[in-house]
């Protein structure tokens, strides 16, 4: 019997165009449903933050794909887990406005294994 490893997953994320066009007061929402988004990965179940990077300093604009906003590496239990994660786009809400933070960011999941090189 073999021991199951937990998946390596790349959450990719980039902020989009609707985020660059909405007012102040709403960008504030949207960055407090990020941290919120963010923190709940961070506790979620069956997940181990490894470490993020930030593109944002160096990186002006909405990311419609690579090279993205944001990026989030973690051992994830299981393939549900992974799903559970990028759902939280979906459903985390965005202030008082009837909008999810997906309207205003999007996550692709880069799910693969930890690569172990030997040594000789």
């Amino acid at each position: 019997m073999t021991d199951k490893k937990p998946l390596r997953v790349l959450f990719c994320m980039g902020i989009n165009q609707n985020f660059m066009d909405a007012p102040r007061e709403e960008q504030l929402d949207v960055w407090a449903a990020f941290g919120e988004m963010w923190n709940a990965i961070h506790d979620m179940d069956g997940v181990t933050v490894i470490g993020n990077m930030d593109d944002d300093q160096s990186m002006v604009g909405p990311s419609s794909g690579y090279p993205w906003t944001t990026y989030l590496m973690a051992d994830v239990a299981d393939y549900d887990t992974v799903v559970a994660c990028c759902n939280l786009f979906r459903s985390t809400a965005v202030g008082a406005t009837p909008y999810k933070l997906w309207r205003y960011a999007k996550v692709e999941a880069r799910t693969g294994r930890e690569l172990i090189v030997q040594r000789s």
